[in-house]
């Protein structure tokens, strides 16, 4: 096994108070393991240094405030976790879906760093290369349980940078290790010389690029032939070949930049990388940081002018506090301008005000308010789609899918959310190519996807199974969702990390005033009464995320009508 990183209670309580030897300590010490982490959750990604940078800049603010000293490494490798989060997140935001998702350059993703810094060879550069094979969910996973696996992490603190029980994570990991195994024999098997014929044209329309998607595809090959699987009865466990490797060496100017601003009880902040791909076009509170974070807070001098950052230990605010003082001679403070009067503008119409926001559930015995009729006509509904096995309605079941739907009066679209398949990453549905208006006028379908329908199971997840994870902001989903539409728009299935599937139907008012003003009834599933959303004007809600544009890849994740 490798020496876990050295660290005490006492160096914790020495560097909260502000000793530099301390800090330089735990951030030396913690580095490799940071970084390694990072790296193989991002799939060596260029932002990995920045993620790494600003984890350290984290913990240097945010010692001082941990309640606990003795669960430092806990502590540490949860802000490298959420850092990772929220990187992906902004990167989402700010790029086109597809390249949001897509992985890095296998010339120089964290596989090869493993293979090359490592000096890797047999099975232990397939396993370093099956890791490009898993999405971005099973990479969190499997970078941490690496990090166990070689001695520097225990289950304990497994679960605690996940976020859950240790029972859960073990789910978790052995899930994450069986699609590892799968990759590597679908590593093995592409490398085989002669290649299978029959794997060959099975890969036929593979671009060469790793992806969860092909992993999949080729793997039932694999299996199903004699051949293939036959090339597979070595393959040693993945913990055998993965324990007391060690860690792949930090990059030099990364290691000492960050012990030298440890030194100097100060460590940078993001300089590039994040900044300067689009963390402020995805309105990400990095976008706005300062460069240099201390133990109390952050200081910045620059032209005379001093900004104090204060940081919350733990769990950093999504908005800094900033306190802007000048250095500078201050002269004598100008009268403030009279600003004229200003012609009264024309009303505007207050379409598209209420969008983007997260709601409580209402109690479960409260009956909807009135539900306002508006006129209909007749809705028509076409795209690329299947169909549902229940009802025939147009149904979006994968990423790409679209429905478009044209026409005067009420639409249903019913949620799916299938987590014994997937969880983990929800990526919004996404309304593009508005001409009209679009309101939210009802939630319904008996139970928000949130609420239980067995002990600490929800339509969201389980303990067994792992949980959809919402991105902020992002209203909870009821089971059927009702929208008016006055024009055209298309709805697009984004799916990711978690199974999704939609079906929509037209439907009529009495359709929508039934379905949300069904009295609670646990019998027939009925778990609570509806909600009505509309105002039956301009004022009624706008479903999240819709745009006029027709890019479904850069719909930004507010609406914009």
């Amino acid at each position: 096994m490798h020496a876990r990183p050295a660290y005490d209670v006492e160096t914790v309580l020495a560097a909260g108070k502000g000793d530099r030897d301390a800090i330089d300590k735990l951030v030396r010490s913690h580095l490799p393991l940071v970084y390694n982490i990072a790296g193989r959750a991002m799939d060596g990604h260029p932002d990995v240094d920045d993620v790494v940078q600003e984890t350290m800049a984290r913990v240097v603010a945010g010692v001082s405030g941990l309640r606990d000293p003795g669960s430092f490494r806990s502590w540490i490798v949860a802000i490298a976790m959420n850092q990772v989060r929220e990187w992906r997140h902004a990167r989402t935001a700010a790029l086109g879906l597809d390249e949001a998702l897509g992985l890095a350059d296998a010339a120089s993703d964290f596989a090869a760093l493993t293979v090359t810094r490592l000096g890797l060879s047999g099975q232990r550069k397939e396993a370093a290369e099956a890791t490009r094979w898993l999405d971005a969910d099973d990479r969190e996973v499997l970078a941490l349980w690496w990090m166990e696996v070689a001695g520097e992490l225990t289950r304990a603190e497994l679960a605690a940078a996940l976020g859950t029980s240790e029972q859960h994570a073990a789910v978790r990991v052995q899930r994450t290790k069986g699609r590892l195994e799968t990759a590597r024999a679908v590593v093995r098997a592409l490398a085989a010389q002669p290649r299978c014929p029959d794997l060959a044209a099975a890969a036929a329309a593979w671009n060469g690029v790793p992806s969860d998607l092909w992993r999949k595809r080729l793997s039932r090959h694999v299996r199903d032939c004699r051949a293939c699987a036959g090339r597979l009865a070595d393959l040693v466990p993945a913990e055998r070949l993965l324990a007391g490797l060690g860690l792949v060496a930090v990059p030099a100017g990364i290691a000492a930049g960050l012990l030298e601003a440890a030194r100097t009880a100060a460590a940078p902040v993001l300089k590039g990388g994040l900044l300067a791909k689009g963390k402020a076009a995805a309105g990400s509170a990095l976008a706005a940081k300062p460069i240099a974070v201390t133990a109390a807070g952050a200081t910045l001098m620059a032209g005379g002018v001093v900004v104090v950052q204060t940081l919350r230990p733990e769990t950093p605010p999504r908005r800094a506090t900033v306190v802007i003082a000048s250095s500078a001679p201050v002269s004598s403070p100008r009268p403030p301008r009279k600003t004229p009067a200003k012609t009264p503008a024309k009303t505007r119409s207050p379409y598209g005000r209420t969008v983007d926001a997260a709601d409580q559930a209402p109690p479960r015995n409260r009956p909807p308010a009135p539900l306002p009729h508006r006129p209909a006509g007749t809705v028509k509904i076409g795209g690329r789609h299947g169909y549902s096995r229940y009802g025939g309605a147009p149904s979006i079941t994968h990423r790409g899918d679209y429905v478009t739907i044209t026409g005067r009066g009420y639409v249903q679209v019913r949620w799916g959310i299938l987590y014994r398949n997937r969880v983990g990453l929800f990526l919004p549905a996404t309304w593009t190519g508005l001409k009209g208006k679009l309101f939210h006028v009802a939630s319904g379908g008996g139970r928000r996807m949130d609420d239980e329908q067995a002990p600490g199971v929800t339509w969201m997840g389980s303990p067994e199974t792992g949980f959809v994870r919402l991105p902020g902001g992002h209203q909870q989903m009821w089971q059927n969702e009702f929208y008016y539409l006055d024009g055209a728009v298309t709805l697009h299935n984004n799916e990711s990390g978690t199974d999704i599937d939609l079906t929509v139907a037209p439907r009529t008012w009495k359709e929508v005033w039934d379905d949300i003003s069904a009295r609670p009834d646990p019998a027939r599933g009925i778990l609570r009464y509806g909600l009505t959303r509309d105002t039956g004007d301009d004022r009624a809600p706008v479903p999240q995320y819709v745009t006029r544009a027709v890019d479904p890849a850069r719909v930004p994740q507010r609406s914009r009508v």
